[in-house]
């Protein structure tokens, strides 16, 4: 109530017998207005219509009072159509008594019709009142929606006015084309303001559709990075419930292997999936029968090239998930040795992923110190002696230092007993988001 009684006398203590003339011109630019409104558009709880329009060239050509009296008129047959509570009804008109009336004091350095030589300058000025007016009224709808509880203000903006702002602006565009054209042939020049209206009311809805579409596209996006992360989560929980141990040893070796992989200065995109190859490097083990998963023996020669398979069958199985081929490609190659003494294809050196090669270090690590592996578990000093000892052979040298320059400065850890680090690596909404974002296409 404040607020509006301001306005009102704002409006009240600039008005002019002047403002109100020509008065067809008055007349016109309200029936535009209220004719607007039974073309609304509503978008998220919004009704927008395009009597904006009219009321920008009210500021322009007549003045604050009459902008903000159809302003004020528009608001009520919107309210009547929409047969809005009072208190909303109130809200609104306080919004269109208060941008009409700053807008037009903006404007009022324009006072009279311009000459053609200032035609041009008079229609920027309009474009840019266009385009703060209509900002702030949006800011006070949407703040007042805030209020309400009805959506948060960083919501409303960040999905309702920032999407059509390139709408507003090609109107924006059109409304001072129809001012210029007033000031070199007059008010004829305004019927130009119905054109422009339908227009807008045809970019707004398509822009309102596009949006609609976009939001439908992004939700089903989500859904399917849901069911297809969602299925890899469930084979790794599976496993979990199959072989505890290999599950929590992928888990601490994916933690160790982002570590690693920031050590080396590789990108936060290349960390993900250098932790997500991590994570399931092992889960082509699913091949392997009870015999050889448990085995406290030596394992025969015919039992060793079953164990062999598991990084090209966990690739293998991996790559039939979209968007996954660079993963598959870590996990085919996490027991290549660097002297290509390794399998399944005994390649060498920079041959092998630097991700695979991280994977590898980090794999080793783990299994000589962790309690619940299937060897005796060794000090981490003495695992690092082994690192050191193999680097050049087995391992990359560049990595297994920057892997023991993590474990001395104590940066990272992973407590196998602990359920709460396993469902920390694997981290089921993150790496939806992350499926879910648009990925770049292939060169």
């Amino acid at each position: 109530m404040a607020a509006l009684s301001a306005a009102v006398c704002a409006a009240a203590l600039t008005s002019e017998a002047a403002d109100w003339r020509p008065i067809e011109l008055v007349l016109l630019l309200f029936v535009l207005a209220a004719g607007s409104e039974i073309m609304t558009i509503e978008m998220r709880r919004l009704r927008i219509s395009a009597s904006f329009l009219a009321i920008v060239l009210a500021m322009a050509l007549l003045g604050p009072t009459p902008a903000a009296a159809i302003g004020i008129g528009s608001v009520l047959i919107d309210g009547a159509i929409s047969r809005g509570s009072f208190r909303r009804v109130a809200i609104n008109v306080t919004i269109y008594s208060i941008f009409p009336v700053l807008g037009g004091l903006l404007l009022d350095g324009f006072e009279g019709n311009p000459s053609p030589q200032d035609a041009l300058a008079f229609a920027g000025m309009v474009l840019l009142v266009f385009m703060l007016t209509n900002t702030l009224n949006f800011l006070l709808v949407a703040l007042m929606m805030h209020l309400d509880g009805v959506v948060s203000f960083r919501d409303a903006v960040k999905t309702t006015f920032l999407p059509v702002l390139p709408v507003e602006f090609a109107t924006g565009l059109l409304t001072a084309g129809v001012a210029y054209c007033y000031g070199l042939i007059g008010v004829g020049a305004v019927g130009l303001l119905a054109v422009v209206i339908f227009v807008f009311q045809y970019l707004f809805r398509a822009g309102v559709q596009a949006v609609e579409r976009g939001e439908e596209l992004e939700a089903r996006t989500r859904e399917l990075a849901s069911l297809q992360v969602g299925l890899l989560n469930t084979v790794l929980q599976t496993l979990s419930m199959r072989d505890a141990m290999t599950a929590r040893h992928s888990a601490a070796v994916a933690r160790y292997a982002r570590e690693v992989a920031g050590l080396l200065g590789v990108s936060e995109r290349e960390q993900e999936l250098i932790h997500t190859a991590a994570l399931l490097h092992d889960i082509g083990k699913f091949i392997f029968p009870d015999s050889i998963l448990f085995a406290d023996r030596k394992l025969t020669d015919e039992e060793w090239e079953t164990v062999k398979l598991h990084p090209e069958q966990g690739a293998k199985l991996v790559r039939r998930i979209e968007g996954y081929g660079p993963v598959a490609d870590i996990i085919h190659s996490h027991h290549e040795r660097v002297d290509g003494r390794g399998y399944p294809h005994a390649i060498s050196g920079d041959e092998i992923p630097l991700g695979s090669r991280i994977i590898s270090v980090a794999d080793t690590y783990d299994v000589m110190t962790s309690r619940d592996s299937y060897r005796r578990p060794v000090s981490s000093e003495a695992a690092i002696v082994e690192l050191r000892r193999v680097a050049g052979s087995q391992l990359d040298s560049r990595v297994v230092e920057a892997f023991v320059e993590m474990i001395e400065a104590g940066r990272v850890g992973f407590h196998h007993a602990d359920e709460a680090d396993f469902e920390r690596e694997l981290a089921f909404e993150r790496r939806v988001e992350a499926y879910a974002r648009p990925r770049a296409a292939a060169a």
